[in-house]
């Protein structure tokens, strides 16, 4: 009976210590699939940022998070770490590879300026050109009288806090880059 109990004992000593081995193990395929996923995306990031799908503020916050995640995967390689673990640093090298699909996917919006600041920059320009000189009287009056006649047709739209409509808005910014293109010529 003793020897039944010791045997039994040894057994379960035998594959606690056998289970225990197996678990703790150094992946190399997951070493290898972790790294070839932080190579991917790095170069998506880059990518994205040289054709501007991503933004600059947006490639930072990819970078810092693949520079965590390569931290991690730094103190867990060549040392005996269970399955588990690679797991996790597939899992988030996977979901920052969703996330920079889906921020591909979302079309980037170049921020222009508003025609209101607009409309200021070129009376700045106006009025610089009329005190330093540059530009000739009648060339003056002549856009100087256009972009009153843009602003006033902005004042119009924008009355009591309304929000202009697309084709207004076109037509506006239009009118400006034609005034600015004129404006450019005594520069």
């Amino acid at each position: 009976m003793k020897n039944a109990r010791l045997l039994t004992v040894l057994m379960v000593f035998v594959l606690a210590v056998f289970s225990g081995c197996a678990t703790l193990q150094t992946w190399p395929d997951s070493e290898r699939s972790a790294e070839n996923k932080m190579v991917v995306i790095q170069e998506k990031i880059g990518d994205g940022l040289k054709t501007g799908a991503l933004s600059p503020d947006q490639s930072q916050m990819f970078l810092t998070t693949l520079k965590g995640i390569q931290t991690d995967y730094a103190a867990l390689r060549d040392k005996r770490v269970s399955r588990d673990e690679w797991d996790r640093i597939n899992g988030r090298l996977d979901a920052l590879g969703n996330e920079i699909n889906r921020a591909y996917a979302r079309p980037a919006r170049i921020e222009q300026p508003l025609n209101g600041d607009r409309i200021v920059t070129l009376q700045r320009r106006i009025d610089d050109g009329r005190i330093s000189g540059r530009l000739p009287q009648t060339e003056e009056r002549e856009y100087q009288s256009r972009l009153d006649s843009i602003r006033r047709e902005y004042l119009r739209m924008t009355d009591g806090g309304r929000y202009a409509a697309n084709e207004e808005r076109v037509d506006i910014s239009r009118r400006l880059d034609l005034l600015e293109t004129d404006l450019n010529r005594y520069r």
